[in-house]
């Protein structure tokens, strides 16, 4: 697989801003998101299949990152185990998927 390491340096410059870091973890960190990116695809693929879902989905936070919000009583249609590098861990955490069906725009 290919990296696009402009994306992981311009990853790692923001995280060693935005934390107390030195900037040595920053890139460790980057390369830790970058290389569970691929893992966390294939499984969120995996369980989206094995929940028998052909719909578009995606997590609360990502639904709202584009400009949706999940209806409110809405129940997850899927979950997820994924790898999140962003701490310097590793550590899984559980993710929930909601399907297009559920989201609406956000209204100023």
């Amino acid at each position: 697989m290919k990296y696009d390491l402009k994306r992981i340096m311009l990853s790692a410059w923001k995280n060693y801003r935005k934390n107390d870091i030195s900037f040595a973890e920053a890139l460790h960190r980057a390369w830790l998101s970058a290389k569970a990116e691929e893992i966390n695809a294939e499984r969120i693929e995996r369980s989206k299949a094995a929940a028998g879902v052909a719909e578009e989905t995606n997590t609360w936070s990502g639904w709202k990152k584009l400009g949706y919000e999940v209806i409110h009583g809405s129940k997850a249609l899927f979950g997820c185990a994924l790898i999140w590098g962003s701490k310097g861990d590793g550590a899984i955490y559980k993710a929930s998927f909601f399907g297009r069906s559920q989201v609406q725009e956000i209204t100023a």
